[in-house]
């Protein structure tokens, strides 16, 4: 699953994929945003970790499970 996760006042986003499910990755979003954490921790495939600041977080972007297209499409 693919992730994007928009942080204030930067340019540029994190951008991972997990083996998580988007169930999983919304409740700690949501958890960490209303009670009042201030840094969230998520986990790539690679099991490398992000740590980002709560009160930074401008948007999360949750992917589909679909795997990329290879090849030409008719």
């Amino acid at each position: 699953m693919e992730v994007r996760i928009g942080i204030i006042q930067s340019p540029r986003e994190i951008s991972f994929e997990t083996d998580a499910s988007a169930a999983d990755l919304h409740a700690a979003v949501e958890a960490a945003l209303e009670g009042g954490k201030s840094v969230v921790s998520f986990t790539d495939a690679k099991s490398r970790q992000y740590l980002v600041p709560a009160a930074a977080i401008a948007y999360v972007e949750i992917g589909g499970d679909t795997g990329r297209k290879v090849g030409f499409v008719s």
